[in-house]
This record gives structure tokens, sequence and C-alpha cells, in this order.
């Protein structure tokens, strides 16, 4: 459509956030190409099969799958309805505690009820606090973008074993404590994964990334896979060219869309000849969120006690929430405490720890130990589980780094805390003209499902740019 540039469009990155805006780009009739430096498509939203066995890289289920949520209308709106089942697990979450077992069901009523069974006496905190959360929307959960989640914990609950069983999924999938976390990102977690979560497409993680890069070749995109980005040069003040690792290729385009690591959007692909040395600063003094060590188990026989298929199961050790983030920020052998499993089958289970990056050394010196340590961890609840263990692998930080290029194996992007919280510069709109973010690393939001908004949304701000409709 715009015919002076090799694309009109340009999109780094194959995650979800990356394929979505690409799928609305290409569908409204824009030249679009993806680029992706790993030989699939999906980032962390990959799955992978040894051994007889198959699991899901790091993402193991979805949220906002409800009628109207955000991944259900990219789904309806890219015309994907028969391209894609998902199921429901029921329940999505487990959280067990030294005095609690409280399920996270689908219908949002019967956790509440299960929220006021485990502290009667906070029942009426416990409908006033969840009532809350699930009657705002993003316009009136802004006003709390200064505010912990902490903050509001405290504004509606006394019981600290209460306090700590709500604060540890905010630990769990933003990487931070109540006192750190970000209210806004907090609660949007979970209206949009604890209560409308546990979703997974038939087959596996990989379908929902296959299936969008298929619908995004059927809108006529190009996807170019094992092809790493190493520059990105401005021509003419107005059009940005991309060269490509591979033989130097270079493509032009009046549009480029980052779905990857911001720092090494701005930093290494740009650099300080086009972006503001305090854009760059700013950046280097900003705190990305913490990784992640996992651990996959395939079994020679179902191990009948776990819990349910599609479970994530969390094993809150003790309610100290603040002590079990620093434990993660020095991650090692002998600080192993809480941990997450998600059950794919009674024959294999993904673990997952939070843990800081350290380097590419600790973690080849000491996954081992790590491992064996959460296996142990493990036994506690299944005994005799190490002598059913035939398949064993595991991703570290640096893997995760290698994979993606996130700043130290991020596995949330930035880290949600209200000071950086819908960051100027670090939204969908950048500092560059043209240039816009719809990752993780936007500091707008997290998940699959707020990336998948992400993607839609930047679709529609570069298509209103253009005057071309979205429908």
């Amino acid at each position: 459509m715009l015919s002076k540039y090799d694309y009109d469009a340009i999109v780094i990155g194959a995650g979800v956030g990356g394929l979505v805006c690409g799928c609305y780009l290409a569908k409204a009739g824009l030249k679009t190409v993806i680029i992706e430096k790993n030989p699939k498509v999906g980032g962390y939203c990959t799955s992978f099969s040894s051994k007889g066995f198959s699991f899901d890289t790091f993402v193991h289920s979805l949220g906002s799958c409800r009628k109207n949520g955000n991944i259900t209308k990219i789904i309806e709106e890219l015309n994907l309805t028969n391209e894609i089942t998902l199921n429901r697990s029921d329940p999505s979450d487990i959280i067990i505690t030294p005095n609690h077992r409280i399920f996270f069901w689908s219908d949002f009523r019967k956790t509440i009820q299960e929220f006021q069974e485990n502290f009667p006496k906070e029942a009426k905190n416990i409908k006033d606090f969840f009532s809350y959360l699930l009657n705002h929307n993003n316009i009136s959960l802004v006003s709390i973008r200064n505010n912990t989640f902490k903050d509001l914990l405290d504004r509606y609950f006394a019981n600290a074993e209460l306090k700590a069983i709500l604060g540890f999924p905010v630990l769990g999938n933003i990487g931070l404590p109540p006192s750190l976390a970000s209210a806004f990102a907090a609660l949007k977690l979970y209206q949009e994964f604890m209560f409308d979560g546990g979703y997974y497409p038939s087959g596996n993680m990989q379908t929902f990334a296959d299936v969008l890069a298929h619908k995004f070749n059927d809108y006529g995109g190009e996807l170019i896979l094992s092809n790493l980005v190493k520059k990105i040069d401005i021509k003419n003040n107005k059009t940005m060219e991309i060269i490509l690792a591979k033989k130097n290729i270079s493509m032009s385009s009046k549009y480029v869309i980052s779905n990857i690591d911001a720092i090494q959007t701005f930093s290494c692909l740009l650099g300080e000849t086009i972006v503001d040395k305090h854009f760059l600063n700013k950046l280097s003094t900003m705190k990305t969120s913490l990784s992640m060590f996992i651990l996959y188990l395939g079994f020679d026989n179902e191990i009948e006690k776990l819990p349910k298929e599609g479970s994530n199961v969390w094993y809150l050790p003790h309610y100290d929430i603040e002590k079990l983030y620093i434990g993660a920020e020095k991650r090692g052998a002998n600080n192993i405490a809480e941990y997450m499993m998600h059950i794919f089958t009674k024959k294999n289970i993904s673990i997952f720890i939070n843990a800081n990056f350290d380097s590419k050394e600790y973690w080849n010196a000491h996954k081992e130990e790590i491992s064996i340590k959460l296996i142990k961890k493990l036994e506690i609840s299944f005994p005799c589980l190490s002598q059913k263990i035939v398949y064993r692998q595991m991703t570290t930080p640096y893997v995760l780094y290698k994979t993606t290029l996130n700043q130290k194996g991020a596995a949330y992007g930035w880290a949600s805390m209200p000071s950086q919280f819908a960051e100027p510069g670090l939204t969908q709109i950048t500092p560059i003209e043209n240039l816009y973010l719809c990752s993780h690393w936007s500091t707008l939001a997290q998940g699959v499902g707020g990336v998948a908004y992400l993607g839609n949304n930047t679709a529609k701000l570069i298509l209103r740019k253009e005057r071309i409709n979205s429908k």
C-alpha cells in the first residue's frame, strides 16, 4: 500500500504480541513482514517433545478467554474460531500452604466462597475486595497506578496469612512481592489470569502461536524465521531500514514494531546516534523482572496422587513473601522454598521457581544441584517420585536469555513496579517516530493476554494513523 517502501510494516519478533499485531496489519492490507531469530514462532509461548513426552517451554496456560476477553476478541476478529479449540481446567490453580488449601475455580463465586471458608473472619472483606477487583476496568484501575499491591491488601485485610496467599501468585506470575508490585498489574493478573485462567489450546501452547502464524500467512503476511535483526537505521528522518544478520540483507519500511527486549531495541539495534542519551540512560537504570528456572519431568508410570491434569499447583512453605522474594533474588541450591508445578498429565509435569540471572557459568555449575533439591522438595508430597523419573530437562535463566535475548533472561519484561508503570517512551508509542512496542517491554501489560491485547491495539494505532478501517 505504501509503495515507496519494501514493506509497509516490519515486526521484529514472532512472540504472541508480534504475531497478533502482524495479523491485524496484514488483514487490513498492509504489506507486513515478521522477522524471528529462532526457527519457530511463539517466543515464550512454545512447546517441545522429547522421549515421548510433550512440554510447554514456558507459558503453560492462557487467561482472558472469557466472553469479550482479550484473547477471545482476537480469535473472533481474526477469524480463528474454527482453527483453535480452547479447553479449561477446573480448578485452574491450587495454593497449598501449611494451614490451607485454596482452589481457583472457573466459577469465581465458588473461589470467593473458598477464601471465605478458609478465612471466615475476613468474609465480608473478601467479598468487598473481589467485588472491587472484578468490577473495575482499565480506566478506573489507573487511579491506583501509584499504589503497591500491599497498599491494597492492607486496605482490605488484617490477616497476614490471607494477604500472603493473595500475594503469592503475584510473586509467581509477576516476579515481585506485594510490597513492590504495582497494584494495577496485580489486579490485572487476578482479573485476566487467576479468575479467568486455566485455558489450554487443543494440542499444546505451540498450537496457539502456530495458528496465529498460519493466519498471518493467509492474510498475505511474510514470515522470515531463523534470521536475526542486527540493526535498525533511519533514512531521511522517516524511512526505517532493517538490516538482517544473514548476508547483511536490508529492507525498508514506514513502520517498525518491536516485539523484543527494549534494551536490545534501543541500545543495540538503534544506538546513540539515533536514540537520545538521556533515554538510554533511563533504560540502564530501570529494573527488569526476575527470570525462571524450570524443571521438566517425565515418569515411567502415572503418579496417581498428582492433582488434576491442567492445574497449576502453588506450594507456599511459609507466609513471609518478602523473604521468598529475597531468596529468589539470591537463588541457590540452599534456599529453594516455594515452587509452582504445572500438571500436563499424570506422567509429565514442569516445576517453576523465580530466579535471578546471575551468569551462564553459575547455572552451568549449579543447575544439576538445584534440580535434585527441587525433586527432593517434590518427594515431601509425593514419596519415591524420583524412582519413577525417566526424563529430566532444565531451562535456566541463561537459556531464556539465549532463546529470546530478553535482558537477564527476564520472565516478564520490566519489573511491574508503580514507578515503572506506563513509563513515557516505553508504552506502545516510543520517542522514535513510527517505531512502536507491543511486548511485555512496553511497561503496560504482561502475560499472553496482555501482550495479545497490545499487539491488537498497536496495530489499530497504526491503522488509525493511516486512516484505514481496522475491522
